[in-house]
């Protein structure tokens, strides 16, 4: 059987530390990862994360494979990871005829979003997400602002009509958190879940008897 195949993109929302965790347990759990970040995103990671990535995306392939060699290595995995530029309209990711089993935007920003809802594929990133529209395939939205406007609401509605799922970054408490990285790893763990990967990040609600 063919290794799942993931599209992760990343715009300039907040919310890099999402981001990272994401893509460290995809390529654990021996996903196949087409990685696609805009300009803006590479800002925020700079900012949020003090790490400022590579120009190039075969640099940006190396920083990460190194980046978590040795947790990857721990579990004999090979990854398997792809970086576009959002302006490589020759990406596997922008047609149809070889697109992933998924797509998780983390973070989603709100003008991704719009240009989703509206079908604008102006960038690769919003092309790749009108190929799962299209294709009728998964779509998973990680959403970061607050508060809500009524356009962002709106489009949200559009967008869920159609079958994506909408899951803002809203980590519960009730596993009590000692720090920040748990608060990550809930919402981690939820994306993982819709996208049938394994996985270790929390305890599941009604099966650990500490909860």
């Amino acid at each position: 059987m063919s290794k799942k195949m993931v599209t992760l993109a990343v715009t300039g929302a907040s919310g890099s530390p999402y981001f990272v965790a994401l893509l460290k347990n995809l390529l654990l759990a021996d996903v196949t990862v087409s990685l696609v970040l805009s300009e803006a995103a590479k800002l925020v990671i700079k900012t949020e994360l003090a790490v400022k990535l590579p120009d190039s995306e075969k640099h940006i392939k190396d920083f990460f494979l190194t980046y978590f060699a040795e947790q990857v290595s721990t579990v004999n995995t090979k990854p398997q990871l792809y970086v576009y530029r959002q302006d490589d309209w020759m990406s596997a990711v922008a047609s149809g005829s070889n697109c992933a089993d998924a797509m998780v935007i983390c973070p989603c920003s709100m003008g991704t979003l719009s240009a989703i809802s509206h079908g604008a594929s102006n960038n690769l990133i919003e092309r790749a997400a009108d190929v799962m529209l299209k294709e009728q395939r998964q779509l998973i939205l990680l959403t970061r602002e607050m508060p809500y406007s009524t356009i962002h609401l709106e489009n949200m509605l559009t967008l869920s009509r159609m079958g994506v799922t909408i899951m803002p970054a809203s980590p519960g408490f009730y596993h009590k958190p000692l720090e920040i990285n748990d608060l990550v790893d809930f919402v981690v763990a939820r994306i993982l879940d819709h996208l049938h990967v394994d996985h270790s990040l929390s305890r599941r609600w009604g099966i650990d008897d500490k909860i």
